[in-house]
C-alpha cells in the first residue's frame, strides 16, 4: 500500500518546522506537504474577523491540498476555523481544524474551562468551538475567555520577552480558577515550557501535539 499522505495549510512559515517536527515524532511513515499564506492571517488582524472573501480563500486552499493528493488536510490556524469546517463538506478527503482535538480532549477533561489567547480574532473562533464541542459531548462546561491585550504587539515588533511574560502572567491567574487551559494559539505553546512546575496547576494543553497525535491514530 502506498504511504499516506498529510496536507498542511499554515498562515504563518514559522509553524512549518514546528509541525514538520511532530510529523517525523508521530507520523514517520506519512508523506506531507505544506501550503503557506501568511496574507491570510494578516487580512484576519487587518480586519477584525474572517472574511468572506478570506473564507473563499480559504476554501480554496484546502481544494489545492486535496488535488496535490493529500489523503488528509490539516489547517494549522485557529483564526480561520470556521472555513476550514465549510471547506470540509466540499472535499471528498478528511479536513481537519487544528484546534479540534484540543476543544475535545479539554471536554473531556473538565468542567471549568479557561481559553487564552493574544489575539481576539483567534479567542473567538476557539471559545465558540469549545461550546460546539461541548454541546456534541452533552456536557454542560463554564468558559472563561482571556485575552493578552498588547503581547500579539510585543511580539511582532521583535520584543519576545514581554510578550512571554505578559502570557506567562495570564496563565498562572487563570490556572487558578479553572480545571484546564486551551492555548488558542500554537505561538503560545513556548511560554509553558518556561513556567515553574507549582505555576501549572492544571492540565495546559497545545493544539499542535494533540492534533499530531490525533491524526497518528486515525491515520494507523
Amino acid at each position: 500500500m502506498p504511504p499516506k499522505t498529510l496536507g498542511l495549510i499554515h498562515t504563518s512559515a514559522t509553524l512549518v518546522p514546528v509541525f514538520q517536527q511532530l510529523c517525523s515524532e508521530y507520523l514517520p511513515g506519512v508523506q506531507t506537504f505544506n501550503i503557506v499564506d501568511d496574507s491570510l492571517i494578516k487580512n484576519v488582524i487587518k480586519c477584525g474577523e474572517l472574511t468572506p472573501d478570506g473564507a473563499r480563500r480559504v476554501v480554496n486552499y484546502v481544494g489545492s491540498a486535496e488535488a496535490a493528493g493529500a489523503d488528509m488536510i490539516l489547517v494549522t490556524c485557529s483564526s480561520i476555523g470556521v472555513a476550514v469546517e465549510a471547506s470540509a463538506a466540499l472535499t471528498k478527503v478528511p479536513v481537519l481544524r487544528v484546534d479540534q482535538p484540543m476543544a475535545d480532549k479539554a471536554v473531556q477533561t473538565g468542567k471549568r474551562i479557561g481559553v487564552i489567547a493574544t489575539l481576539p480574532t483567534t479567542l473567538g473562533p476557539t471559545s465558540d468551538l469549545v461550546r460546539r464541542r461541548a454541546a456534541v459531548a452533552v456536557k454542560e462546561i463554564e468558559l472563561t475567555s482571556v485575552l493578552c491585550e498588547g503581547a500579539f504587539d510585543a511580539l511582532m515588533s521583535g520584543d519576545a520577552a514581554k510578550h512571554d511574560e505578559m502570557v506567562a502572567s495570564a496563565l498562572k491567574e487563570l490556572s487558578t480558577k479553572v480545571d484546564v487551559i486551551l492555548l488558542a494559539q500554537a505561538s503560545m505553546a513556548r511560554v509553558v515550557d518556561t513556567l515553574d512546575a507549582a505555576d501549572k496547576k492544571v492540565p495546559i494543553l497545545a493544539s499542535p501535539p494533540i492534533a499530531i497525535q490525533y491524526l497518528a491514530e486515525q491515520l494507523t
